[in-house]
């Protein structure tokens, strides 16, 4: 094992996880990262809202019914980028900066040439899935049109996610958040731009996502290459590390298939969705975007978790990872009473902002019960995902793997199971009961603790 050591981090710029209070090292780590997160899906929010409110109901199903596809894909991006931000956290433990930078650079030429291909197969198979998926015709073309776009700029997503994966790995939570600030920013400016003022419709809202996450992949990646290059190294550092990448896929491999499960999960969901009608697909959308924005908040606190246990193992100090996952509960559990109070009191309000005119009703209806039910499973879902954030920075990822398949098993087979006897209402209990499943397998290999001896770097 190598004996240099890495420079001193400005505090501005990374944070060594492995010294301090954990509560306070991850509370001051974590927090950047929930609001980047919530940045992100503010801007995801807003082209729904944008959609509904300004073009019509039946442009807020289509950009629905094309969701289960673009989180597809982002799905083995973010999975991709999990891989490369544990091993990064890992290595800055160990402090072994030559294998670090090696590390940086063979993420970025692999995410780069995987995103190609997935370019070229996402043009040929988008159409033939949203006809799998039953989509209604009347959304149909604005669907694939979305679909289209957004495709183009896979390379953007993929460097992007990577990008800021590396940064967390570092412990650098900050870049993040600005950066997911300016492209939020951008984005919402652009929809309403090119919605309002230039009546581009649906293809706008694609456009505008296409515009700002090129930007923001650009500015991310030289931002990068301007830190990793600070970091000081007398060895030769390989540009392309096959056994590194080996590492990384070891744990990126299955992270893409739990991220990939999930978003399988939700194409079978959509299709049962999408027998409903345009007025719950609407629904549906609405109150996916304000859920998904409380659960990513609880992934990223898991994220965060990962992250401290990929540099306390590092660093030899497993002690310090039940504090870690203790803390993250703590932080996330607040997290958790704020959205289940928000849902409860405004859920039809927040639905309410996506859509206008006729038809609204249905929409508002079916998403607010959606909201109500899903809420009252978000304190199952947070010790889900904690324990998952364990498990995933150590490297313990068969564990990871099993709690995940678990939970979109049950998840998706209720939806089937319950929706032709109870409704919309089957799909809706279908998500707390999926967890609390998730919850007690993920509970169950954390406390078992094989955890503790899985790090191989």
């Amino acid at each position: 094992m190598s004996e240099e050591k890495i420079e001193k981090p400005n505090k501005a710029d990374s944070r060594d996880l492995t010294k301090g209070n954990p509560f306070t090292v991850l509370l001051k780590f974590s927090l950047p990262m929930v609001l980047s997160m919530i940045f992100q899906q503010l801007y995801n929010v807003v082209d729904s809202i944008v959609a509904g409110r300004f073009i019509g109901s039946d442009a807020l199903a289509a950009v629905g019914a094309s969701s289960p596809v673009t989180v597809l894909f982002i799905a083995i991006a973010t999975g991709c980028s999990i891989g490369s931000g544990v091993i990064v956290s890992q290595l800055f433990g160990l402090k072994e900066n030559g294998r670090l930078k090696s590390s940086i650079y063979t993420t970025l030429i692999s995410v780069g040439v995987l995103s190609a291909v997935l370019t070229v197969v996402g043009l040929i198979i988008c159409n033939p899935l949203l006809k799998l998926l039953d989509t209604p015709s009347g959304i149909f073309a604005d669907s694939s049109a979305y679909l289209s776009i957004y495709v183009w700029g896979l390379v953007f997503v993929f460097v992007y996610n990577a990008v800021n994966s590396i940064f967390t790995g570092l412990g650098d939570s900050k870049a993040p958040l600005f950066l997911l600030i300016f492209s939020s920013l951008l984005n919402i400016a652009l929809d309403v731009l090119f919605v309002t003022v230039f009546d581009m419709r649906v293809a706008g809202l694609a456009w505008a996502t296409f515009i700002a996450q090129a930007l923001a992949a650009v500015v991310a990646f030289i931002w990068l290459m301007i830190k990793t290059a600070k970091i000081k190294t007398d060895e030769r550092v390989k540009a392309f590390d096959g056994k590194l990448l080996k590492r990384i896929a070891v744990v990126a491999v299955p992270s893409v298939c739990q991220q990939s499960f999930i978003s399988i999960g939700q194409l079978c969901v959509q299709s049962v969705i999408n027998g409903f009608g345009e007025g719950v697909i609407g629904g549906y959308t609405a109150a996916m975007k304000v859920s998904i924005m409380a659960v990513s908040c609880y992934t990223t606190v898991s994220n965060a978790i990962s992250s401290f246990t990929g540099q306390n193992i590092g660093a030899s100090k497993p002690e310090r990872v039940k504090s870690g996952l203790n803390c993250g509960l703590l932080i996330g559990a607040v997290l958790v009473a704020a959205f289940i109070i928000l849902f409860l009191t405004v859920g039809k309000s927040l639905v309410g902002l996506f859509v206008t005119g006729e038809g609204t009703k249905e929409v508002i209806d079916s998403g607010g019960l959606f909201l109500t039910v899903v809420g009252f499973g978000y304190p199952f879902v947070l010790v889900k995902l904690c324990c998952d954030g364990v498990l995933r920075g150590a490297g313990d990822m068969a564990s990871f793997m099993i709690s995940t398949f678990s939970d979109l098993v049950l998840r998706v087979a209720l939806s089937f199971i319950l929706a032709p006897y109870m409704g919309f209402m089957g799909i809706c209990l279908s998500y707390p009961i999926g967890w609390v499943g998730g919850m007690i397998v993920s509970l169950a290999f954390y406390l078992r603790g094989k955890w503790k001896t899985k790090i191989k770097v």
